[in-house]
């Protein structure tokens, strides 16, 4: 396929131009002369360099990755179709909608935008980090560029025993058989071809505990209510979790918060002033199920 430049600059301009910056959880700021995100707001958050997108928006750019054009959409809150056209313009198949949904849904972006004194993050059906904020990454790490199967908190769960770390052993069985329900829901849904049906295969021939725990055939789509985590510098930290579902249960927006005033409490907040700021790029473990 022949990228569009045309199509695809002209795209990006009126997408861009519908948007405002607390569309996408930025301060409004000083008015504006034009309407819209500006160009290397665009760029900053799609993770580019501001003159290679001012190039696609002036018809003169390479053709995007698959990747960049993932990340293009996340920024411009596209829709399912829009993303599609957008990756058909620039020269790529629009990607597969009936495997596990990676393209993150707007409304529930609108909500993480919302967010940002507690740790709340996105996840697919395989439980891969879509997008999380700065309290999730300082909490877990940032796994949003991770690769492969690796993606998938249950492939680093049975794959990689330094995952388990961010709970107490006594929780640690439960969270599995949590992690492993969830992926026997998607499996349901997606069949043995699909990236849920690979990953079954590798951790079956890779580890007996996954093996034994899916001969269980447990089925949920669930989180715990309660969970106790362990953050390195802050020591055990109590949580509650609330998860918001999108309509087809493909994507779920997990938010972490304590009641006010309670030891979790204080230690959320001292979480958001440490930040990331004593990991660097170490890498923390995975998300609550």
């Amino acid at each position: 396929m022949n990228v569009d430049r045309a199509a695809l600059a002209e795209f990006l301009r009126t997408r861009r131009a519908a948007l405002q910056p607390e569309d996408v959880g930025m301060p409004a700021g000083a008015r504006r002369r034009a309407p819209g995100l500006r160009r290397e707001e665009v760029a900053q958050l799609t993770g580019m360099s501001v003159d290679y997108y001012t190039r696609l928006e002036q018809s003169r750019g390479p053709q995007p990755s698959e990747q960049m054009l993932a990340a293009l959409a996340r920024t411009l809150r596209l829709s399912a179709d829009e993303r599609d056209y957008l990756f058909r313009v620039a020269g790529h198949p629009a990607p597969d909608r009936f495997d596990a949904a990676t393209h993150v849904a707007p409304a529930l972006l609108r909500v993480l935008d919302r967010l940002d004194d507690t740790p709340a993050l996105i996840l697919s059906s395989l439980g891969e980090t879509l997008v999380a904020n700065r309290m999730a990454v300082a909490l877990f790490g940032d796994h949003t560029a991770r690769t492969g199967l690796d993606r998938s908190d249950v492939h680093r769960w049975f794959a990689d025993p330094a995952s388990r770390e961010v709970y107490p052993p006594d929780e640690r069985p439960r969270h599995a058989r949590a992690l492993v329900a969830n992926l026997r829901a998607a499996y349901g849904a997606l069949g043995d071809r699909s990236r849920a049906g690979e990953l079954v295969r590798t951790l079956q021939a890779r580890s007996p505990e996954f093996a034994a725990l899916w001969d269980r055939h447990e089925v949920a789509r669930r989180f715990e209510d309660h969970k106790t985590l362990i953050h390195p510098e802050l020591g055990p930290i109590e949580v509650d979790c609330q998860v918001l579902f999108t309509e087809d249960q493909s994507q779920a927006l997990l938010v972490l918060t304590a009641p006010p005033r309670t030891e979790g409490w204080e230690k959320l907040r001292l979480l958001s002033v440490l930040g990331t700021q004593r990991f660097g790029a170490e890498e923390r473990v995975l998300p609550p199920n």
